[in-house]
């Protein structure tokens, strides 16, 4: 039984970090990284520090992807962040949203 559950647990690990390598794929080809990174600042909030800060909001989810959709600045710092819809599908920019609050 217990090692039943070691084989669960460890099938459910790889398949976390296999999602999570996939939405990483998904924010680069979406261009995001271009601007932020998974765990430092680039010219946008690293994606950690956008986690941290949503955190336990659970309007956060909305409020980003209306972000992502429309662009804005001033949450971060004066550098603006630019609109990515159309070019970036509804669907992905919620899929990429939903891995960043989950870090």
């Amino acid at each position: 039984m217990k090692a039943l559950l070691v084989t669960v647990a460890v099938a459910g690990s790889l398949m976390m970090a296999g999602q999570a390598s996939a939405n990483q794929a998904l924010a680069q080809k979406s261009g995001c990284l271009a601007c932020h990174s998974i765990d430092k600042k680039v010219l946008g909030p690293s994606y950690k520090d956008v986690a941290a800060k949503y955190k336990g909001d659970k309007t956060a989810e909305a409020k980003l992807i209306e972000k992502v959709k429309k662009g804005g600045s001033g949450t971060w710092g004066p550098m603006p962040m630019p609109a990515n819809s159309p070019q970036v599908k509804d669907e992905d920019i919620k899929t990429i949203v939903q891995w960043i609050l989950a870090m």
